[in-house]
């Protein structure tokens, strides 16, 4: 793709404006998505945090679950950070009953793994092997399990804030994927200002 891609940001929750600035500033044109017609004009889309089962109540109000799964069933590039992991998550644990996803990537999610908004911490990880990277983690779910055609790209070494001084938890938690055209990770990096996340997604826009 010569020209810059143009990525929607799901825009029913969570941080948006801070995911649209990532976005400009690796190279693509940033648009909010709410409606179907929207989400029809993007090359790709880019999935906030937030709350999940919020998220996934609110996709439905406004007409969209449905367009979201057929648009990635079909090949459209997303990513899910926090609670757009979970939406793009094939199986939840911890989920509220009748709760639905997007889903496209064969993982298994569980939702508020790290424990509640107290428990919210920082740790620096290596993503893709792009060297360290400092990643925010807020209410934050984990990987339980994947699927042989998963990539998986980070694991944070503890069990959350309260195990930071303890030593590693086995090889650590999955915290972020990529399994073909989707991508999602367990942390915010809209938040540090560290692009190397969003020019990740950006570049696998292009190649695809």
């Amino acid at each position: 793709m010569a020209t810059a891609p143009a990525i929607g940001v799901l825009a029913l929750q969570g941080d948006v404006r801070e995911h649209v600035r990532a976005l400009e500033a690796a190279g693509a044109r940033a648009t909010t998505v709410r409606r179907p017609a929207e989400l029809a004009a993007v090359d790709a889309l880019v999935i906030p945090g937030g709350e999940s089962t919020t998220m996934w109540k609110l996709a439905e109000a406004f007409e969209l679950l449905e367009p979201l799964r057929l648009r990635v069933k079909e090949g459209m590039p997303a990513y899910g950070s926090c609670a757009g992991m979970i939406m793009l998550a094939d199986r939840i644990e911890g989920g509220i009953e009748g709760q639905r996803t997007i889903g496209g990537i064969d993982m298994t999610v569980r939702r508020n793994a790290f424990g509640r908004q107290v428990d919210s911490f920082e740790a620096d990880i290596d993503f893709a092997g792009r060297g360290p990277l400092r990643a925010v983690f807020i209410r934050a779910p984990w990987v339980e399990s994947v699927g042989e055609d998963v990539e998986v790209l980070a694991r944070v070494p503890f069990g959350g804030r309260a195990q930071a001084d303890s030593g590693p938890f086995d090889d650590g938690r999955i915290v972020a994927v990529r399994q073909g055209p989707l991508l999602a990770t367990a942390f915010h990096p809209e938040l540090t200002g560290d692009g190397r996340v969003h020019s990740y997604f950006v570049e696998m826009v292009r190649e695809l």
